[in-house]
């Protein structure tokens, strides 16, 4: 099967230029002017921007998570990806206390394997570090391609580690060639204040916020760099909120020291303002909580600096019912919200259309940078001869409106509901494949691949 996309603007993170791209099989072949080929399909993309497939590396589909699961399955969740331009999703393993990396990961690839729509790849979580899970570090590098170890810094007595913990699994994670990320917040200070305001009865989903002010994020995350800097191992922090921790990560290039770091698009474009509406603010209730417009500020800069090299979502939905098993007690709660299927039209919308990032940014942190950071590049994230074709097809100047009655997430409530954006995705290519056209998802139940993943150097 071959096709040829015709008169396309092509951006890529370092490109800007209108020309023609020929697909053989799931591969790019050619790049050129007027190229000489016949194809088998022909599409026009005059007058439209042309994307690699984005890349959402932090996503929960059919989680388990305080009593309940996250509601998008890995099918359910893949299609609604590719509906908004994302091609390939990493979610997350979770190891079970007292059990193997490897029993979490064939739990995973249960609900995973034979479903998925899109193209998907794992880190693993290590909540339980000892002698047998350190054992397990080089079989998930060397042989399942799985080269992220997700830590929690909170959550304690079902995720959380300890720092004796962390240590050692970046030692072992350095020396195997992967990379530890975090989930960076003092979950001691947190439990802490969350009991504190229930005692007190102040139960409403403000108070989820209020558990988990600014300090707790900026102290660990210099926490992490600072064990990161004297492993040497490479580092990474998921959906960072707040300025003072991105002044963490700043403070930590002062001694030459890397630390890459991720926002998520709700910390862009909503503020914290939202969990006044009483329980209606539940709809916002994730960790960490949505913060101040300085904050806001301070990670659309971050990105221009170079500060934040990703974007991603945190995609981790729960339907309004599950959401009630909290109505008479934020912490009960399930923690997260939908925009898997918003991120790539968000972000352009309020990015690129507002002045805040430029085009070549905007595949940077949306593509580009996750492909590099975790292993992928240059098969995904980019538009190259031999790279996979996974391409988005996007209107930069029609207007549509985000709303639960048209979206594919599973999950019937919006966190943007009645957005009005400005740039549409029209088409979707994964490998080679037509997978999203006029709005219908071409592809079925399956076509999704499993991405092993390259050792990573901690550079981009």
């Amino acid at each position: 099967m071959s096709i040829l996309i015709k008169n396309g603007r092509i951006i890529t993170a370092a490109d800007d230029y209108v020309a023609d791209i020929f697909i053989e099989g799931e591969t790019i072949s050619a790049i050129g002017k007027n190229l000489p080929v016949q194809a088998d399909t022909v599409i026009d993309a005059t007058g439209k921007l042309v994307f690699p497939g984005g890349i959402d590396p932090h996503v929960h589909l059919a989680m388990p998570f305080m009593g309940t699961f996250s509601s998008d399955t890995h099918e359910t969740g893949t299609r609604a990806a590719l509906f908004g331009g994302t091609t390939t999703v990493i979610d997350f393993v979770l190891q079970k206390q007292g059990h193997s990396l490897k029993e979490a990961l064939d739990d995973w690839n249960s609900r995973a394997q034979g479903t998925t729509v899109g193209d998907y790849s794992f880190h693993m979580a290590v909540t339980d570090f000892n002698e047998n899970t350190k054992a397990e570090i080089q079989e998930m590098v060397e042989n399942e391609g799985i080269t992220s170890f997700k830590t929690f810094m909170a959550y304690k007595g079902a995720l959380m580690i300890n720092d004796s913990q962390m240590v050692g699994l970046m030692q072992e994670v350095k020396k195997q060639g992967g990379m530890v990320t975090v989930h960076a917040t003092n979950g001691d200070m947190i439990d802490y204040l969350i009991a504190k305001h229930r005692t007190e009865g102040n139960l409403s989903p403000l108070y989820h916020y209020l558990s988990q002010p600014e300090v707790t994020e900026a102290e660990a995350s210099g926490r992490f760099s600072d064990m990161a800097d004297y492993t040497g191992c490479p580092g990474y922090i998921v959906h960072m909120t707040c300025e003072g921790a991105l002044n963490a990560v700043r403070n930590a290039t002062r001694r030459n020291q890397k630390v890459f770091v991720e926002t998520c698009i709700q910390y862009l474009v909503l503020d914290a303002s939202l969990y006044e509406q009483n329980f209606e603010g539940a709809k916002w209730v994730m960790s960490p909580p949505l913060r101040e417009k300085k904050d806001q500020q301070s990670l659309w800069a971050g990105i221009n600096q170079g500060l934040v090299q990703v974007v991603a979502t945190d995609h981790c939905p729960f339907m309004w019912e599950q959401k009630l098993m909290g109505k008479d007690d934020f912490s009960k709660i399930p923690n997260g919200h939908p925009a898997i299927e918003n991120r790539m039209e968000l972000l352009y919308s309020e990015g690129v259309h507002k002045g805040n990032i430029t085009l070549n940014k905007y595949v940077e942190v949306a593509c580009t940078n996750p492909a590099k950071i975790f292993g992928m590049f240059p098969r995904k994230g980019t538009i190259a001869i031999g790279s996979d074709a996974d391409i988005v097809i996007f209107d930069p100047t029609e207007t549509h409106t985000i709303s639960a009655q048209t979206h594919h997430m599973n999950v019937d409530y919006s966190g943007y509901e009645g957005w009005e954006l400005t740039g549409k995705v029209k088409t979707v290519l994964l490998r080679g494949q037509v997978a999203i056209n006029d709005n219908k998802c071409l592809v079925d139940k399956g076509y999704g691949q499993f991405i092993k993943r390259n050792k990573v150097s901690g550079k981009i």
